[in-house]
């Protein structure tokens, strides 16, 4: 091969590489930084008795590690890597509330309006709330797990948009619009129909056109559990202290707004990336979103739209988690030092909910000197999308 033909190849070679979401150039110290995140997050997976955790970690939009952990599959020992898709959980709501302001920034839809005039088939019991109320889950709207008297969800079926509706209504109220907070799932659901209704596309279709694709998202599809799907993670559920195969949930339960996107971390870097810009809506219109929300009473409560918004030790954190009946996950963006931190791990269900928590926070107590790592506060939520 003669020199010439060498270097082309090394130059295509390197181009490839290029186009590849991957790892900024890490400094000595980030490579120092790094081994201490790896010491984290295998002593917590050995603690917690986790599978497979796939970590990435950005400073200013740009990944600066990325690693996967333990086993995507228990059963043919499979390692993760970042490349794999985990079940985003809850995360997908940022991406629900973002196709909203799109649809506000647009003239299309407005936060004040009714939601009755998107769903005319609405109660009587929702007159008063707005689009608002369901974006800030204080809606007052019942979920759907069955607990205090919400609607039982039979996860083993397919419901149409109408049909979810329907049930929804067919409940009473927890409380008036705006007077509490109180985590809704259908709430985002009803969101995904008035999207399709206003737009003509599904929720899916209308992501994948304004966001998933414009970004380069290109891991991000719905769930299908029937479904071959390339590096896919195997999901598991910690049963009487044993893991467990993850159950089979019908695989249209997987096609609404509030979670059901298989992702990966170098696709949700890209994600981070856009949220220090204006690529999809204004600077003004993103801090809307990440304002904690003022109740009746005129107290604030510290969650946005589809984003839990708090201080840690003067340090400004915006972020949210998803517990899914099989995985766990949390995006977590210390926006004023340029951190973000993305977690997704193979095990969900009761404190699967507090891991991805408590490793972000001792991962960020690495990068940010003057962060001290702090305990993580029990979920107030059934989060089970």
């Amino acid at each position: 091969m003669s020199i010439r033909s060498l270097n082309d190849g090394l130059l295509l070679a390197l181009l490839l590489l290029s186009a590849l979401p991957g790892l900024a150039q890490q400094s000595p110290k980030d490579e120092s930084l790094s081994a201490q995140v790896d010491e984290v997050v295998r002593a917590k997976m050995h603690e917690q008795n986790i599978p497979g955790v796939s970590l990435a970690v950005m400073r200013e939009g740009k990944v600066i590690k990325a690693t996967g952990y333990g086993l995507a599959s228990l059963e043919l020992k499979v390692p993760v890597t970042p490349e794999m898709v985990f079940h985003g959980g809850s995360l997908s709501k940022a991406f629900t509330a973002m196709a909203v302001m799109m649809l506000v920034e647009e003239g299309k839809v407005g936060l004040d309006d009714k939601i009755s005039k998107y769903l005319p088939e609405a109660p009587p019991a929702w007159d008063k709330v707005t689009v608002r109320h369901l974006l800030t889950h204080t809606s007052g709207i019942r979920d759907f797990f069955g607990e205090d008297g919400d609607p039982q969800y039979d996860f083993h079926r397919d419901y149409s948009e109408d049909e979810e509706v329907r049930m929804f209504a067919a409940q009473t109220t927890r409380f008036a619009p705006g007077e509490k907070w109180s985590y809704c799932n259908a709430g985002y659901v009803i969101l995904g129909v008035m999207i399709h209704r206003v737009t003509g596309k599904s929720w899916f279709e209308f992501e994948k056109e304004r966001i998933f694709d414009p970004l380069g998202m290109t891991s991000v599809r719905l769930i299908g559990t029937d479904d071959i799907i390339p590096n896919r993670a195997s999901g598991y559920a910690l049963v009487n202290g044993q893991l467990k195969i993850e159950p089979w949930i019908s695989p249209g339960w997987y096609s609404d707004a509030a979670g059901c996107l298989y992702l990966n971390v170098f696709d949700m870097a890209k994600w981070d990336a856009a949220l220090n810009t204006e690529r999809l809506i204004r600077r003004s219109t993103l801090e809307q979103m990440w304002t904690p929300v003022k109740l009746n009473d005129g107290s604030l409560y510290p969650y946005g739209f589809a984003w839990r918004i708090g201080d840690v030790g003067g340090h400004r954190l915006i972020q949210h988690d998803g517990v899914d009946f099989a995985f766990t996950t949390r995006f977590a963006r210390y926006v004023n030092d340029g951190i973000s931190i993305i977690v997704l791990m193979n095990m969900g269900e009761d404190e699967a909910a507090l891991m991805p928590t408590r490793m972000t926070n001792n991962i960020a107590a690495i990068y940010i000197p003057s962060l001290k790592p702090v305990a993580a506060p029990p979920p107030s939520t059934t989060d089970a999308k």
